[in-house]
């Protein structure tokens, strides 16, 4: 019994002492490549770095811990585009060709003879005080007369502005035609000129037959629009003899104030309302839900006129937009409800015609223009179309259609006398290409 004691005691020893040798206390640990240790002492807002070289057995030891706020980060090499640039880098997405893009040799390409030239347009845009951005009106200009095209293709050409400088890149020839633009609106000053401007709209267009010998046609690129010039003495007459007919109508202020270059608009809309669309609802004792819609009809008329730097020619951008609400078209939805299985309501889809007209002219300030659209659109909303009480009233069977004539006639400048603006002399007149 003694003997069997003994023999237990000396095997549970010899499977203590196996453990034992198995297990090692994790005093310190085996350096692992890019893991950090920290002991107990290090405080908690550093972190430390293990040393640059380990002890042959893994084992870091404790003289070389150090502390450090952050590892560093490096970050991963770009490769260079052919120029040398590594932000002009080529990537290349799965089964598509790399897009090659280089720095170029840092030199604007002058092979047809470019010059940089600088233009101040201070003297205009300070006395600019109707918009932000008085600058915009020359760059548009300047665009309407050499066309965008020269600006974006052979040769190289450069356009940039802001409030004091014009900077332009382009040949001798267009470096030309900008100053000739710029100098129209720095020797004006931005003054402010007077306009009569009128929007006029007659039933028939039987006008033209005892108008016929006082007036001059001039080209016109818009179809179904007529231009003609007229001295102010006949304007005057023809005008007083329009407005005895009994289907003239007159739809804007005579009197315009404009800065020289800068753009005006004229425009009298009213929003016209109709159902768009239904929605059922069983939380409301109707049912449905009616969607409302709008739409503005009647005109807007937007006029930029540039003097010559010689006050004796206007070039002149009309551009006129008319919307008209011919007709709603009535539509039955079924729109079935909990409470109303067979329910059905009206919507209705507007009828609408659309005239837009651009066009750029140049004529004397000593004449008058007249402009006819043609038979067109009524441009203001018809009084059948009023409401009583918020309920609509149905519009006419037929769309109304009016002959709409603008007449528009240069009073000189604001600082100027009567009669300055007409002493310079005679000038030619037409139709330019529309370049906006």
């Amino acid at each position: 019994m003694r003997a069997r004691s003994v023999l237990i005691l000396a095997v549970f020893s010899v499977t203590v002492s196996n453990l034992a040798a198995q297990t090692v206390p994790p005093t310190t640990p085996a350096a692992v490549p890019g893991v950090a240790w920290r002991p107990a002492s290090v405080d908690a807002g550093q972190a430390a770095v293990l040393p640059a070289t380990a002890s042959p057995s893994g084992v870091v030891p404790a003289s070389g811990i150090t502390t450090a706020t952050a590892p560093t980060f490096t970050a991963p090499t770009v490769p260079a585009a052919p120029g040398g640039n590594p932000f002009l880098a080529s990537t290349t997405a799965p089964g598509r060709r790399p897009l090659r893009v280089t720095a170029g040799n840092g030199t604007l390409p002058n092979e047809q003879g470019q010059v940089w030239r600088e233009y101040d347009i201070s003297p205009y845009t300070a006395r600019v005080t109707t918009t932000k951005r008085p600058e915009q009106a020359i760059v548009d200009w300047i665009l309407r007369e050499t066309g965008y095209e020269v600006w974006h293709s052979e040769p190289l050409g450069i356009l940039s502005a802001t409030p004091r400088t014009l900077r332009v890149y382009h040949t001798p020839q267009m470096q030309a035609v900008v100053a000739e633009i710029v100098d129209r609106f720095v020797a004006s000053e931005a003054e402010t000129r007077t306009f009569s401007l009128r929007i006029v709209t007659i039933d028939s267009p039987d006008w033209r037959i005892a108008a016929h010998r006082t007036l001059r046609p001039i080209p016109a690129q818009t179809a179904g629009v007529s231009a003609w010039l007229l001295p102010k003495e006949d304007a005057a007459v023809l005008l007083a003899s329009l407005q005895k007919r009994g289907d003239y109508r007159e739809h804007s202020s005579p009197h315009l104030l404009v800065n020289n270059g800068q753009a005006t608009v004229i425009t009298a809309l009213r929003g016209h309302p109709y159902v768009r669309d239904v929605q059922p609802r069983n939380d409301a004792w109707q049912g449905i839900d009616n969607q409302p819609g709008q739409i503005d009809e009647g005109f807007s008329m937007e006029f930029n006129p540039l003097v010559s730097a010689d006050r004796r020619t206007i070039d002149a951008v009309f551009k006129c937009d008319i919307n008209q609400v011919e007709k709603l078209v009535s539509v039955m939805l079924e729109v079935p409800t909990q409470t109303s299985p067979r329910q059905r309501a009206r919507i209705e889809v507007p009828q609408v015609s659309h005239f837009r007209f651009s066009e750029r002219f140049r004529w004397p300030v000593d004449q008058v223009l007249m402009l006819g659209m043609g038979m067109v659109a009524l441009p203001v909303p018809v009084s059948s179309t009023t409401s009583i009480a918020g309920i609509p009233l149905p519009l006419p069977s037929s769309a109304p259609r009016a002959d709409l004539l603008v007449i528009i006639e240069s009073k000189g400048s604001v600082a100027e006398t009567p009669g300055a603006a007409t002493a310079a002399g005679p000038a030619t007149a037409g139709v330019l290409s529309p370049r906006q």
